[in-house]
């Protein structure tokens, strides 16, 4: 039997672990609750809702075991989660309730710790995007994204919204843009790790060494950021 691992994206480089990393703006901020599942959706919308985990639990439950690709350049390999399809949520939650308009398919995801993100409904409806709420067998812990978060294996993991607040289904861009004081530039429309969409305008060459180079001081930033946290937690 061939037990060879399949090779890794254009650009990517396997990790040993699976560690909290973000923005450096997002290392100190958590969510107020992350016991709590509670968002709220919004935008384009006939209805605007809140939903609660009593409505993730009316949909079927999945895991999965998929590969994690970072834009700055790691992979961790092997990941299994546990939620429910956004497909699922989307097609018996937010179109009989919420109602969105024709075309309200650009989608703001937002964290309670003030990221946010962009994806296209196309994408978030591939059987493999969850709202997922479980990571290995267990809670996502702050580290991952609790309370809940998008799970979407074949974009970047900053596509991957952590913390969710709120969701959005607009028929335009708007008002949106990528945190500041993030450049725009850094969001790609789409985000694809087989298509190497790390973000716009900028060569892959050189997006590479920027990201690359960046990756110690960001991981020992949130790394120090989440102990203190839990240490004022008393966790």
């Amino acid at each position: 039997m061939n037990t060879a691992k399949k090779p890794l994206p254009p650009g990517q480089r396997e990790y040993p672990s699976f560690d909290r990393f973000g923005l450096g703006l997002f290392a100190k901020r958590f969510p107020a609750n992350p016991d709590l599942v509670e968002f709220t959706i919004g935008g384009d919308v006939a209805q605007s809702l809140t939903i609660g985990r009593e409505d993730l639990a009316a949909l079927p439950r999945v895991e999965q075991v998929t590969d994690f690709h970072c834009v700055t350049t790691w992979s961790v390999r092997d990941v299994r989660w546990s939620g429910v399809r956004f497909s699922d949520f989307y097609q018996q939650v937010v179109l009989p309730r919420a109602k969105p308009q024709e075309g309200a398919d650009f989608v703001v995801l937002r964290g309670q710790d003030g990221y946010a993100v962009s994806m296209q409904l196309a994408d978030l409806m591939e059987q493999d995007v969850l709202l997922a709420d479980g990571v290995e067998g267990h809670g996502l812990g702050l580290e991952h994204g609790a309370p809940l978060r998008l799970v979407a294996p074949a974009h970047y993991g900053y596509k991957n919204a952590k913390h969710i607040g709120s969701i959005e289904f607009r028929r335009s861009r708007g008002n949106y843009r990528f945190p500041f004081p993030y450049p725009d530039l850094m969001d790609h429309p789409r985000g694809r790790v087989a298509y190497e969409e790390r973000a716009r305008f900028l060569p892959m060459w050189l997006i590479r060494i920027l990201y690359r180079a960046l990756q110690p001081s960001a991981r020992n930033k949130m790394r120090k950021a989440l102990q203190a946290h839990l240490a004022r937690k008393g966790k």
